[in-house]
């Protein structure tokens, strides 16, 4: 059990370096990281945000956001595994009932696990969810669809499924993994981020127990901050991402690269052209880590008092550290060829790994959005829609 802060950021720290070795060969190979997973699990850090009224460390979303950044400083692959977690259970936080609270937050600190089924393909867009959950006649409910890039469902004990109940409302089923009629199947194939196991989850006439359904979308009839939870976590993905490159970046100039001829300089870290470039990118990294930082303080701002002003400057200010890391993450990836030259291309190096996550995992939800969003809120005050990727 881990009970405060800075034993959370410590344990993130060891693991960290524990993971770190073995990153670039799991991706080469596509390893999934099983054993990597269970020691997360058992190191306590899956139970850091269940409140302290239910035997939980309940740490700040800056501690939160530091976690997934020196995870991702790792390996990136591992750090999104359990962003999904721990947006599931805000969830349980926001919607719960005592009881599921009481229940899940105990699976929660014993170490078990939430996947993830929300995302569907060849629907209209993101928010066109068809998986729907129907009434079984006696008080529970029939669960059925099909869920795709569900990131962390073939690691976990526990998938929350984005469904459609009556009205057409959004609520979250927390179904068994090994439930009659789920099935996960591990056929992601993104060219990044090759280890998440983000594949396919089917769900054919699931029954699940109307205690185990939380309504979701009272989440967004107020004030909320689960769009900018979520969103923070895959920003501190991004910094984290964007660090590594770098640390790698500089490791391999200092040991492996040649100068170029008309520097005059004995070896390629001493060429002035190279140290401006690195003195570039490293304003960058520094300057993603900085806006993370700021978000993560805005979102425990209005954590603390929770109206639609403090709520949606938390928002904005998730937005504007997502949409700088995730650039600064593609384009530091990007970048460390240019500065490692000509045999940091050999694909048996396997660095292109560094810009491969950070360009699949910025996908996940368009920049140009937050920048929209940034630019209507500051021009015009408009505060940020509350659909939770924000």
């Amino acid at each position: 059990m881990i009970t405060d802060d800075a034993e959370a950021i410590a344990v993130a720290a060891a693991l960290a370096d524990a993971f770190r070795p073995g990153a670039a060969e799991r991706d080469a190979q596509r390893q999934l990281p099983h054993a990597e997973i269970e020691q997360l699990s058992s190191s306590g850090l899956l139970g850091i945000t269940v409140p302290r009224a239910h035997g939980g460390a309940d740490v700040s979303a800056r501690t939160l956001a530091e976690i997934f950044r020196l995870l991702a400083t790792a390996d990136p692959s591992i750090a999104q595994i359990p962003q999904s977690h721990f947006v599931y259970v805000n969830v349980l936080r926001a919607q719960g009932s005592p009881g599921q609270k009481e229940f899940f937050f105990r699976e929660v600190l014993t170490g078990r696990r939430f996947g993830n089924a929300q995302a569907e393909a060849g629907t209209r867009h993101t928010q066109d969810i068809r998986t729907l959950l129907e009434p079984d006649g006696d008080g529970d409910y029939i669960l059925t669809g099909t869920k795709h890039y569900c990131t962390g469902a073939l690691f976990a004990h526990w998938i929350p499924v984005l469904a459609r109940g009556a009205e057409d409302k959004l609520h979250v089923a927390y179904v068994p993994r090994g439930a009659p009629g789920v099935t996960v199947v591990d056929d992601w194939d993104g060219m990044g981020q090759r280890t998440t196991a983000s594949g396919t989850v089917s769900l054919d006439g699931v029954a699940v127990p109307a205690d185990r359904i939380v309504a979701h979308h009272l989440t967004f009839e107020g004030p909320q901050l689960h769009g900018a939870l979520a969103q923070l976590l895959h920003a501190a993905i991004d910094s984290g991402a964007a660090q590594a490159t770098l640390t790698e970046a500089a490791e391999f100039v200092r040991t492996k690269s040649r100068p170029w001829f008309e520097s005059g300089s004995a070896t390629a870290a001493e060429d002035p052209l190279l140290i401006q470039r690195f003195g570039a990118l490293e304003l960058r990294v520094r300057a993603a880590t900085a806006l993370l930082e700021s978000a993560a303080q805005a979102v425990d701002t209005a954590a603390a008092r929770l109206t639609d002003d403090t709520a949606a400057e938390a928002s904005i200010a998730v937005a504007a550290a997502k949409a700088y890391a995730a650039e600064t993450a593609v384009d530091t990836g990007s970048a460390l060829f240019e500065v490692a030259g000509t045999r940091a291309a050999l694909d048996g190096l396997n660095l292109h790994r560094h810009w491969r996550d950070a360009r699949t995992h910025t996908l996940h939800d368009p920049v140009r959005w937050k920048v929209q969003h940034l630019g209507r809120y500051v021009l015009n005050g408009t505060k940020p829609p509350r659909h939770g990727l924000l």
